[in-house]
This record gives structure tokens, sequence and C-alpha cells, in this order.
């Protein structure tokens, strides 16, 4: 019977590991950003916010801490984004604030692509995240029109 289970005890582990990461929702992306975004992925720091990084189940998206704080690359444009819309200028990068019911939306704004980062309110100020994330953000993500 030892031996039994000591067979199925790492087959156990290894099954429990199989559900290890964060879910996070697909959504639509835009068209030939995927190789930007690959190598954005990449490049992130393992600690925003002072939360260390988390594995993703999909290549959709990269996350910190618990709650999650969660970037998503290449998201379509925030539908209350328009031209007279608040810039706010962190390190270099503009983005677009809306609350949620758990945080706050941040998107970036005059770069070639749309990306989204998601701060929960338990990691105040939020800006912090996006002080953490914006060397990389403007690495991979070319700036078109700067904040004014």
């Amino acid at each position: 019977m030892g031996k039994l289970l000591a067979m199925f005890v790492p087959l156990l582990l290894l099954a429990s590991g199989c559900s290890y990461g964060v879910s996070v929702d697909t959504y639509p992306t835009t068209p030939d950003t995927s190789k930007n975004c690959d190598a954005l992925y990449a490049d992130l720091p393992n600690k925003v916010a002072d939360q260390s990084r988390r594995d993703v189940k999909s290549t959709i998206a990269a996350a910190w801490g618990n709650p999650e704080i969660i970037l998503r690359c290449a998201v379509e444009k925030p539908a209350a984004l328009t031209r007279s819309s608040r810039c706010d200028d962190v390190d270099g990068v503009g983005w677009f604030t809306e609350d949620t019911a758990d945080g706050l939306l941040f998107t970036t704004i005059g770069r070639q692509y749309f990306i989204s980062v998601e701060v929960p309110k338990d990691y105040d100020p939020s800006a912090n995240a996006l002080v953490d994330l914006a060397k990389a953000v403007a690495k991979h993500n070319p700036d078109v029109k700067p904040c004014v």
C-alpha cells in the first residue's frame, strides 16, 4: 500500500498544478500586434506595486498580486475615450483613467495600440503600478502623440 501511495502522490500534485495560474477573460485584440505584445509580456517586470508576478493561464495578459493587477495588450479603444478626455502622464506614458467597481482601469493614450491595466483599490496609490510598467510599455508600444 505504501508503494502505491508513493506512486500516486506525485501524480496528484502534478494534477493540482495544472489548475495553477490566473484566469483572464479573453478580449478582442487589435490585429497585427501579437509580436509586439509577446515582446512586451516577456519584458515586463517581476514586481508591480510591490506585488510579485503571477502565472496566467493564457498568453493574453500578465498579472501581479492577489487581488490581481492585470495588464492586457492590444485592447480595443475604450468607449468613453474622446478627444477631450484627460490624459495623465506617468513617466512618459499617457493614460486614460476609468473607475471600475473594484478599482481603476488605465488605458494608454497616444501610442500605436491600446494597453490596459486594471488596478484593484487594494493598491493605493494605483499610479505606482503605472510607474513600474512605464519603461516596458514605452519600449514596446511606440509613442504617436504624447500627452500635452
